[in-house]
């Protein structure tokens, strides 16, 4: 707390101080050795680097000590290290410490089972077999590492003075090191010089996190000017950055000069290992963490591990085992001591002269040798291999894979598969996830006028109807759909021609990189009325210097709006005069309309909403003619241009004009004459290569929409004109140097050049496309500023761009400060979250009255209605910063970006300090399409008995909008609306909605397969519950938590609108954990990390957001619509399988050690055995082990067509409830049933005989091994030529073995002699007898079993009594299409 009162008194004393002192002065205070002040001093969060080729040489070699080599090391063995490290990592594993514990008893002459080589036989199959593929693994990893270590990269040699090639793994911290273009950034680097003339470098981190879009970083502030190579010599400065970590989105620290002036170091300033560099022929930067301190190789953490819940039931199950298995080994001993007891002279017994009470203590351990296969440690082994086997499949489905984006599905955990078969409850975002994140610009409201771009709305409406004309497209909802509500506040998805529309999906690809930007995005029909209003300042500006509205505003001095200018110049003339003199075609009443105070002020807030669009975005602009995104030439030191321009005070119009110069002269020497004007007014353009004036008449007058929207298309797609007339007119208002040739360019070239925009964001695209077709272009980019064409400038003009506030989620907004181009003024521009911005416009910096406050009020309107539309909006403001106030704030936010402690919560305060008091501008409403299927598919799952959240960050309208088209909320669900201001009231409705629940006798009731509905469960009506982000808030409270949670329960679905995205996790988190659900989560962007980190299963969608979701992902598809089959099909195989499997190996272990045990009641419970140790120890380890494994990976419980078409049997009992506590116990019972009778029955059959212990025992375990087999076939579902390859294998090579062993081996089994004992056994009829009688005896039950229930299953497969409704399309539901395609038989 100390600390942070120091922070605030420093800050407000840089605020008092004011311009005192420049941007990076040392702090006031003592200085420290590190030159941080003594009162602030970091304590062992920090690292300092200094240039190894430097002056600091004692230094460096003092610090340099404790940091790591750049050579990476991902083996864990060497030569020397592989056997005992090998050994000791597998026997940190419980079953080889079960093997081994065996192995070591066995070895005990008193309770010696078998002979001692033969235990260990076991044990060193899985040790030698596992240390083989642990060798192989850490084989290629050492030539992974060798092939990096070994790569070259140019690190400065002082001796040299020069750049030479060094290998990676010899590069260290505080070197300087020189890239190329395309070349692998080999450490973590510092960036301290690029050959781009702004000092930005382009890198690409696909290895990193996959994404491919380039992403810009900066060189270092406040450095000298990058016209010559940065030289180490004159490299002084210290750096002092936070100590390695994971968070490769973060970086904090400062580089202190030598006269101890401090700049701030943060992310965009770090090239991180991995990645690439791009577009830039050079950079030259300082090493800063190395080797395995990077932030890639500490966030290489392999594989993601998560225990699925078949494993914990296993577990469980397996300690049941172990409890049996000292049941009978106590059994055991104590029948023997009775045995001994009883008998005076005993047939069998262990040992001689020794007390009944101690031979059963030995036999205890005898019989724990014994029946050692009880405890199926195989199992563990074997289920890793069938998960392999199954994630292998699941990759390989074509019906996974996107041919659009040419990718396929991830498995990235590979030990839950099973986990996917059982999902109960489903999260899912809605951006990006339901929707395609491709984002469509559709209408807008500018100072509380709206403009619904009828022209735009009717285009996307032929082109859906186009698209929806292809066979096999999806059933659409085109508005909403009618529901009732029972909250106080009633609510429906409301009736609208442009709602959010399930499209599929594009017609042509999209290109790559980036967030794509389809053609839909970037054409943009203007809506005719804002045209025309835009048109005004188009006109004026032609006029002439002295007759343009903006030009006479500043020669006046004024700051009124161009009419007000206009008549304080001595303009006598009122606007239709002036646009007549200007030869204008615009007509008089159009003109008068816009002659007033408040209709200045309109074209105001019209010009500053579009420059707004152009400006406050991360969007990178390249071109046909500029491949590589830059603009050259462009001044780069923000320091000192900003310095420069603070003193000159805020610069107007006329003094930029006044300095200016000559250019000024050579501006009015090139002013068109009136008739120059006319015609170029006549040839202004609407966008890119539209005609103005034809465009008007085409959408006035429209003859044939479709046929005008497809010629101004055509004409944009050919080339980029230049806005307004290139080559007449006046200079354009500058702030900075007219002498810039990057922004003064003009021309053909330019013309026809197409520029390409891309971002991260696809908002940001739509925006910059929207503003674009308003004549307001971003043409450019460069370190400290954006080239920008706006309506009436002949030609680009600089906007400088001073500071950039990004977006991150708690805020959900973004800022910049630029210098405007027109006024010279600081101004800030925000867009963000409509629920955000609202409230930090309420109270703007300008005197606002009731015109104001109505504005907003319509604004407020406007936005309702779109989001009832299933749009995404966003709000625009802005807010005149005086240059005091700027200075002081850039104090504080220097203060910010230097700590190293507490930045992010620095910063967020300095950020909230500027973005206050804003003036509202307008909205904008961005259509995102759903993806394909995406209403099929929740509408399935639904039916399979999943329940689906929605959790999403839109308002509450535009969730209920979209929930109805994807068939989350059907025509007779009633809406639950949970709106609260506290959290009494959060409280009260919750009980209230409860109680109005319970008493309408109605739930969410969903049919199990053996009910006889007439309706599916997704047609049943039922609630569905909408609550917003600040009720939300108050129901995850403890105290409310339980309502919610019952509330919810009794919910047929349920919609969290405006939730952040630590209130998703807490979501999750709580069903989970209260519930005792499987819960899955699935999102694609960074703010559904934590979700999908806390369920048990999450998903990620490799969309347009990026590769965060992903890489936290257990499994990554690219489309909603793969999560049906992943979950109905595969989800429902691989649990089925691996259940059943697990049965199966408990049955088959039970079954042949019940033989062992029940042979000791007639050998007087010795511990002895009716068989060789061989054919013992290999029953469970060769001649039955691989029949399972192939079971596991190919066995098919229904086939992948019916599970798609009946979802119902995804929850139905035959799959969902295959593992349990009944069917285990089943299970074991029916292996004691069938032990009894394979044993048994051959002991009646050969009872009185003379027959060996061997010659007993040959048919006991020929029977047994028949019946395991056929009793896996009795469970199989599907029978391939492999299962019975392997089956018949099995078999064979039992039979093989045991008569090769009879034949050959004399002392193979000591003290017993196997030779001819099975040659003869197998030659007399009684064998095949009794082989025969035992195994119909014991699978009889099974069988008659079996097939009554598969009889039952397959009559209730057949029926279709829960098949998909045709949904009737009436007056009263208009936005349900009929698709045949749907409608169940």
């Amino acid at each position: 707390m100390e600390r942070l009162h120091w922070l605030g008194q420093r800050c407000q004393q840089m605020v008092d101080q004011g311009g005192a002192r420049g941007w990076y002065s040392a702090p006031d205070g003592p200085l420290g050795a590190g030159g941080c002040p003594a009162t602030c001093r970091l304590s062992g969060k920090r690292r300092t680097v200094i240039a190894r080729r430097g002056p600091y040489q004692a230094e460096y070699r003092a610090i340099s000590r404790e940091y790591q080599g750049n050579a990476i090391r991902t083996t864990k063995y060497s030569l020397l290290t592989f056997i005992p490290i090998n050994l000791f990592q597998q026997f940190r594993r419980v079953a080889n410490l079960y093997f081994l514990f065996l192995v070591l008893l066995n070895w005990v002459p008193a309770v010696e089972a078998f002979q001692k080589e033969i235990t260990m036989v076991p044990l060193l199959v899985v040790l030698i077999a596992i240390a083989f593929k642990d060798a192989l693994e850490d084989y290629r990893r050492y030539l992974f590492d060798k092939t990096v270590n070994h790569s070259l990269v140019r690190v400065y040699c002082s001796k040299q003075k020069a750049y030479i090639d060094q290998h990676w793994q010899d590069v260290r911290v505080g070197d300087f090191i020189r890239l190329s273009c395309n070349e692998i950034i080999p450490a973590d680097v510092l960036l301290l010089y690029s050959s781009d003339p702004r000092g930005i470098c382009y890198i690409e981190t696909a290895n990193l996190d996959g994404e491919t879009n380039l992403k810009q970083r900066r060189v270092v502030s406040d450095l000298p000017l990058q016209g010559s190579e940065l030289t180490p010599e004159s490299f002084y400065c210290r750096i002092e950055c936070e100590n390695p970590n994971n968070d490769l989105g973060r970086f904090r620290g400062y580089m202190e000069h030598s006269s101890k002036v401090r700049v701030g170091l943060h992310n965009d300033n770090l090239l991180l290992r991995s990645c690439t560099v791009r577009n830039t022929q050079t950079v030259v930067g300082l090493v800063v963490y190395a080797g395995h301190e990077t932030k890639a190789m500490k966030n290489n953490s392999g594989p993601r591990y998560k225990q699925s819940r078949l494993e914990k039931r296993l577990n469980r199950d397996v300690l049941w085992c172990v409890i049996l298995l000292f049941s009978m080994c106590l059994t055991a001993a104590i029948g023997h001591g009775l045995w001994l007891q009883r008998w005076t002279d005993p047939i069998y017994s262990i040992a001689e002269q020794v007390s009944p009470t101690l031979a059963g203590f030995y036999v205890f351990w005898t019989m724990i040798i014994v029946l050692q296969v009880l405890i199926p440690i195989s199992l563990y082994v074997s289920i890793e291999i069938v998960k392999l086997g199954q994630i292998y499949f699941i990759q390989n489905d074509l019906a996974l894979y996107s041919e659009q984006l040419d990718s396929g599905i991830q498995c990235r955990a590979l030990n839950i598969t099973e986990d996917l078969g059982q999902i109960q409850y489903l999260f899912s975002d809605k951006t990006g996830t339901l929707t395609e994140n491709k984002m469509v610009f559709q209408c807008c409201t500018i100072h509380g006028v709206q403009y619904p771009h009828t022209q735009n709305a009717r285009r996307l409406a032929l082109y859906e109807e186009d698209v929806l004309g292809v066979p096999g497209r999806s059933l659409t909802l085109r508005s909403g759909c009618s529901v009732r509500s029972l909250s106080c506040r009633s609510m429906s998805c409301g009736h609208s021609s442009t709602s959010l529309h399930s499209l599929t999906r594009e017609e042509e690809e999209e290109p790559q990189g980036g967030a794509p930007c389809s053609r839909m995005a970037k054409e943009v029909i203007p809506d005719p009325e804002l045209l025309k209003k835009m048109s005004c300042l188009q006109a004026t500006s032609l006029c002439g210097a002295e007759a343009s509205c903006l030009q006479a505003t500043s020669l006046c001095g004024a700051e009124a709006s161009c009419l007000q200018a206009t008549s304080l110049c001595g303009a006598e003339a009122s606007c239709l005069q002036a646009t007549s003199l200007c030869g204008a075609e615009a007509s008089c009443l159009q003109a008068t309309s816009l002659c007033g105070a408040e209709a200045s002020l309109e074209l105001n807030s019209i010009l500053d909403f579009f420059l707004a669009l152009a400006v406050c975005n991360s969007v990178v602009v390249s071109s046909s003619g500029r491949p590589c995104h830059t603009h050259a030439d462009l001044p780069h030191n923000l320091t000192s241009r900003l310095l420069a321009q603070g003193e000159a005070g805020s610069r107007g119009v006329s003094g930029a004009l006044g300095a200016a110069g000559v250019q000024g002269e050579v501006g009015s020497s090139t002013t068109a004459t009136l008739s120059q004007a006319g015609a170029s007014w006549e040839s202004t353009q609407l966008g890119p290569g539209t005609d103005l004036v034809r465009s008007n008449v085409a959408l006035e007058n429209p003859r044939d929409p479709t046929a005008d929207v497809l010629t101004d298309m055509g004409n944009r797609e050919e080339g980029v004109g230049a806005v307004g007339a290139p080559n007449v007119g006046t200079e354009p208002l500058r702030v900075s140097s007219l002498e810039d040739p990057a922004f003064c360019h003009s021309g053909p070239t330019a013309a026809n050049e197409q520029l390409i925009y891309e971002a991260e964001s696809p908002d940001e695209l739509a925006l910059v496309h929207a503003a674009r077709a308003y004549n307001c272009t971003l043409r450019g980019r460069s370190g400290d500023g954006l080239a920008v064409e706006l309506p009436g400038a002949a030609s680009r003009l600089h906007v400088s761009l001073l500071h950039v506030l990004p977006f991150d989620c708690t805020r959900r907004r973004m800022s910049v400060v630029v210098r405007h181009p027109l006024t010279g003024r600081l101004v800030l521009y925000t867009k963000g979250a409509d629920s955000v911005i609202m409230e930090l416009s309420e109270h703007p910096d300008v005197p606002a009255g009731e015109g104001y406050v109505k504005i907003r009020e319509q604004t407020q309107n406007h936005l309702d209605v779109y989001a009832r539309d299933g749009l995404r909006t966003l709000c625009i403001a802005q807010r005149v910063l005086e240059e005091d106030d700027y200075r002081a704030w850039q104090k504080g936010q220097l203060l910010a970006e230097t700590s190293i402690e507490n930045r992010e919560e620095l910063l967020l305060e300095s950020a909230q300090r500027l973005e206050t008091n804003l003036t509202l501008l307008g909205a904008t409403g961005i259509v995102d399409r759903l993806q394909e299927e995406v209403p099929e598919t929740i509408e399935a799952l639904q039916r399979a008995g999943i329940k689906v959240w929605v959790l999403t960050g839109d308002k509450q309208e535009t969730a209920v909008n979209i929930a109805c088209a994807c068939k989350l909320l059907g025509p007779d669900d009633q809406i639950l609306n949970a709106n609260c201001g506290s959290k009494d009231a959060c409280d009260a409705l919750l009980q209230d909605l409860l109680s109005e629940v319970r008493g309408t006798g109605e739930g969410p009731g969903r049919p199990t397969l053996g009910e006889d509905k007439a309706l599916p469960a997704a047609a049943v009506g039922g609630f569905v519950l909408v609550i917003d982000g600040r009720t939300l808030e108050w129901a995850l409270q403890d105290e409310l938590k339980g309502g919610f949670l019952e509330l919810s329960q009794q919910c047929k679905a349920v919609l969290c609108c405006r939730s952040t995205p630590l209130q998703k996790s807490q979501v999750v988190q709580l069903v989970r954990s209260q519930l005792s659900v499987m819960t899955l989560a699935i999102g694609d962007g960074a703010n559904d990390v934590s979700m999908i980190q806390v369920a048990d299963v999450g998903i990620g969608i490799s969309g347009q957001e990026g590769m965060q979701a992903v890489m936290s992902s257990d499994f990554a598809i690219s489309r909603f619509k793969h999560l049906r089959k992943l979950l109905l099909v595969h989800g429902h195989w691989c649990y089925s399988r691996l259940a059943n499997m697990i049965l199966y190996f408990f049955y088959k272990n039970v079954m042949y050690v019940n033989l062992l045990f029940w042979y000791q009641f007639i050998s007087g419970f010795s511990g002895s055995v009716m068989t060789n140790s061989w054919i013992l120890i290999l029953f469970n380890l060769l001649f039955t082990s691989v029949p399972p494994l192939v079971y596991g990976v190919l066995d098919r419980h229904t086939p992948a067509d019916t599970l798609m078409e009946r979802p119902e049997l995804y929850s139905s009992r035959p799959s969902s409830k295959v593992y349990g506590s009944s069917t285990f116990w089943l299970t074991i019972m029916d292996a004691f049933y069938q032990s009894l009778v394979c044993f048994f029955i051959p002991y009646m059959a050969y009872a009185g005989s003379d027959v060996g212990v061997l010659a007993f025992g040959s048919p006991v375990n020929a029977s047994a091994l028949l019946i395991i087999l056929l009793h896996q076939i009795i469970e199989s579902h599907t029978l391939m030529w492999m299962h019975i390859a392997v089956l018949v294998g099995s078999g064979v090579l039992y039979f093989v073995f045991t008569l090769l062993f009879s034949v050959w081996c004399v002392t193979c089994s000591p003290p017993t002699n196997p030779l001819g004992v099975e040659t003869l056994t197998i030659s007399q009829p009684l064998f095949y007898l009794v082989c025969a009688l035992t195994t119909v005896t014991a699978l009889l039950p099974r069988v008659l079993i079996r097939a009554l229930l598969r009889s039952r299953s397959s009559s209730l497969v057949g029926r279709n009594p829960t098949g998909p409704r045709k949904l009737r399309v009436s007056a009263e539901n208009p936005g349900l299409e009929p698709d045949d395609h749907l409608v169940g038989s």
